[in-house]
């Protein structure tokens, strides 16, 4: 295998970070095919002009991220199938800062914002907004409120916004929002016991949401999910005010 076009890169002290960067592009779009192995290190230098001790260096970038394995007198092989498991990768990051420091959650919040008021235009698009896996997760919502389920309640909650996400027809949005499903799960279980609101009342939020969408309403569904999520987010500041209180107290 030649590594075609690579050329040297202009910095010479960033040397092994370009051409980690070059090899993670031509292994994410497929370029470089999962399973093959890379040319020797010292092949590679000669394709990018550059030493080998560049090589390794971006190399070990690589096996970092997880994108090539290497064993000793072999040449690396390219183990990442789907970006999915990269972004896994990051979503695992972004986890350990969270545990660090609660407030990351809010900024997990705008994120999740973000993303969602992007899917709201992605679905009016469509020919059908409504999928049935939309409408099956607004189904369980109006079950679980009508019986009075909290606990279930929060889940199918959560389900519903993943479900938008799902539906809009990107692939690589969807597998984000998905590595950071547990933790939106968890932060909607927080901030639903802040406000004093019925399980009729939230539902009513979504349904109307669902008529939204449903109805290719763009303008307004964005206003309403956005205020449906600055409001969690609101909720989300209060449950971690207290939480600090009380351990500060203790």
């Amino acid at each position: 295998m030649v590594i075609e076009g690579a050329s040297r890169p202009a910095d010479r002290e960033r040397l092994h970070l370009s051409v980690a960067e070059d090899l993670e592009n031509r292994i994410l779009s497929g370029n470089l095919p999962i399973g093959d192995r890379l040319p020797s290190e010292s092949a590679i230098a000669r394709d990018f002009n550059v030493s080998t001790r560049s090589v390794r260096e971006a190399m070990q970038i690589l096996e970092t991220k997880g994108l090539v394995r290497r064993k000793h007198g072999e040449r690396a092989m390219i183990v990442r199938d789907d970006v999915a498991e990269f972004l896994g990768t990051l979503a695992t990051t972004v986890r350990q800062l969270f545990s660090t420091n609660p407030d990351y959650l809010v900024q997990l919040m705008d994120v999740r914002r973000m993303i969602e008021v992007e899917v709201i235009g992605a679905l009016v698009t469509r020919e059908n907004p409504i999928t049935p896996e939309i409408d099956k997760a607004m189904n369980n919502l109006r079950e679980t409120a009508h019986a009075g389920e909290f606990g279930k309640f929060t889940d199918c909650d959560a389900a519903f916004h993943r479900a938008l996400v799902q539906s809009a027809g990107n692939d690589v949005m969807a597998v984000l929002y998905n590595n950071l499903y547990g933790l939106i799960t968890d932060v909607i279980r927080v901030t639903s016991r802040v406000p004093v609101k019925s399980l009729d009342v939230a539902c009513a939020e979504h349904e109307h949401l669902y008529d939204l969408i449903k109805n290719r309403d763009e303008a307004t569904a964005k206003q309403a999910i956005a205020a449906h999520i600055n409001n969690s987010s609101a909720y989300l500041q209060v449950a971690i005010a207290k939480a600090q209180n009380k351990e500060t107290q203790e």
